[in-house]
């Protein structure tokens, strides 16, 4: 298959101001905009321009929840572990360690959830506001 040939053969020199370019630039790349030339073809004609709006707030959140569900992620494998080992153990004195070790995978757990708890109540309260 062909591509659509341009007729665009004329060019259009401007000179801008460093400040001037950072603007447009930030614009621009804030759009769907693939190349600065079609954003400011864009512009100038006045047709519809698709811009992207990131909140930053929103970007903290799922950031700390990525990283908290991958620790919960091993807590979770961690415990999983456990759980078979127990099915497998046949001497008291091996069950008393899982114990001991089940406690401390027990309380990581709880706090991490503790903490997912306390970042979704500060999220709310910033929504709220």
């Amino acid at each position: 298959m062909e591509g659509k040939k341009s007729n665009r053969t004329r060019i259009v020199g401007l000179r801008l101001t460093p400040d001037e370019y950072e603007k447009i630039e930030k614009k621009w790349q804030n759009s769907t905009c693939r190349k600065l030339s079609e954003y400011v073809r864009r512009s100038l004609f006045e047709k519809p321009i698709v811009t992207t709006y990131r909140n930053q707030s929103v970007d903290d959140f799922m950031a700390e929840m990525a990283q908290l569900r991958k620790e919960l992620n091993h807590v979770g494998n961690n415990f999983n572990q456990a759980v078979k080992k127990l099915h497998t153990l046949q001497k008291i004195t091996e069950f008393k360690s899982w114990l001991i070790t089940y406690e401390v995978e027990k309380r990581t757990l709880f706090n991490k959830v503790d903490e997912i708890k306390n970042h979704i109540q500060k999220m709310a309260e910033k929504w709220l506001q």
